[in-house]
């Protein structure tokens, strides 16, 4: 597959991110320890927009920094809710191209400890780097775990927030 970027000023391309992670338990819903685990995370305010797993090349990794409320965010984000008495996690692992062309981002999640979690995100960039044959660098990981106590509600999120773009 070939295509030519013809620079169309409708497409954003992110020139900087920064990762962040958070947890917290509601006595009410998995929705508000989600919304919390949020706050918890900085990005409780942002209108956040889901996106897939590319780092364009060129763009650059800033330290966690305040965004506007109701903000339209795009962001790689990874969360996992449950109940009390388990263990949960979610994470996402990033890793740079060694050729220079960008990075990619996984996410997951799962009933379970960090440890697991991190060797199943590890898999998911080295599949990543397989299917593209391109070697990456060193990947980088963000992963919040906890055990829920009993009678609440928890969350776990982690995310790749990007902030400007060209």
């Amino acid at each position: 597959m070939s295509s030519s970027f013809t620079g169309d000023p409708m497409q954003l391309i992110p020139t900087k991110y920064f990762t962040t992670s958070g947890k917290a338990v509601s006595e009410i819903s998995g929705l508000n320890a989600f919304d919390l685990a949020l706050m918890s995370a900085g990005i409780c305010e942002q209108n956040l927009v889901a996106v897939s797993s590319v780092i364009p090349e060129g763009s650059e990794r800033i330290e966690p920094t305040a965004i506007p409320m109701g903000v339209v965010t795009h962001c790689v984000i990874s969360q996992m809710r449950g109940k009390g008495g388990e263990t949960i996690s979610a994470g996402i692992a990033y890793a740079y191209r060694k050729d220079g062309k960008g990075g990619y981002v996984a996410e997951g999640h799962l009933g379970g400890p960090a440890e697991s979690l991190r060797s199943e995100l590890e898999g998911k960039i080295k599949e990543m780097s397989r299917i593209r044959n391109a070697a990456f660098g060193e990947t980088r990981f963000v992963i919040e775990e906890m055990h829920i106590p009993d009678g609440v509600h928890g969350c776990c999120v982690a995310a790749l927030v990007f902030t400007e773009y060209k």
